[in-house]
């Protein structure tokens, strides 16, 4: 099983310098593959959990690309945002940059505002992501016009629709911070549904937050990745069980304060690895 990182590409600690070192970081710890996040117009919704500046995804992982020899990818990539000819071919052009390196993680996007400041009908979310993923594949198969190599789609979310998503278009169902328990009854939904569709399972490879705990976290909520480092080491092994291919660990915890102390996030991320 792979291990990842979820690279905080936004708020008010992060610059070019603080990105290297990021990178620099994961890969030196021997973690697989460097990911990091996507929004556009940073929005009062997006603002507050994820302040500027944001550094666009395709910008971001094609200069980290030369830093770097990880996997680089996206967690997620919302599709709507961006005509998919223009998202095949900054994905065919990072994927050739990078060595065949790249893995396009993609949702369908929650921040309604930045939606509406994009122009984008936010009610049809769904659809256009479908249809787009459609336009990206189809445009990839033209190998004249576009040397994608071979890009491994992750298609994140958790509804009944997004389980139907990955199975029709993606190589990995890519769930994002959710339970143990969760991901243990909806996992087998995901079988489910490949065999209702006649079509392959998907790989399992989920994104889980990082939080380190000196106590035990107990209870209902607790997120897979969230307690003692016996904890997290408990979750990651339960995941490898499940038939996870690729776990990407998250240690932002939605403070924006976070990304001026990125020390923090690389001791717990030293401490799994450790641990593992």
């Amino acid at each position: 099983m792979r291990l990842g990182v979820n690279v905080p590409n936004f708020g008010p600690g992060t610059d070019p310098a603080t990105l290297r070192r990021w990178a620099l970081t994961v890969e030196g710890l021997g973690f697989d593959l460097l990911m990091v996040s996507d929004h556009i117009a940073v929005t009062p919704d997006v603002a507050e959990r994820y302040p500027a500046p944001f550094y666009d995804p395709f910008t971001t992982l094609a200069w980290l690309a030369g830093t770097t020899r990880i996997a680089l990818g996206t967690t997620v990539l919302i599709v709507p945002y961006r005509h998919p000819l223009l998202v095949a071919r900054m994905a065919a052009n990072l994927n050739d940059l990078s060595g065949g390196r790249f893995v396009l993680g993609v949702g369908v996007g929650w921040a309604r505002q930045e939606f509406g400041a994009l122009g984008v009908p936010y009610e049809r979310r769904g659809r256009l992501t479908d249809e787009y993923l459609t336009a990206i594949r189809a445009a990839w198969a033209d190998e004249r016009d576009y040397r994608s190599g071979d890009i491994p789609i992750w298609v994140g979310g958790g509804s009944e629709a997004a389980l139907r998503r990955a199975v029709r278009f993606g190589r990995a169902w890519h769930p994002l911070r959710n339970t143990l328990p969760w991901l243990r009854e909806t996992w087998p939904r995901m079988r489910e549904i490949a065999g209702e569709m006649d079509r392959p399972v998907p790989e399992f490879a989920p994104r889980i937050l990082l939080r380190v705990t000196e106590s035990p976290v107990t209870g209902p909520d607790r997120r897979a990745g969230e307690g003692t480092i016996e904890q997290v080491a408990a979750d990651l092994g339960e995941l490898r069980r499940l038939g996870a291919t690729t776990v990407v660990l998250d240690p932002y915890h939605e403070d924006p304060g976070e990304t001026l102390h990125p020390e923090a996030a690389w001791e717990m991320l030293a401490a799994v690895r450790v641990a593992r």
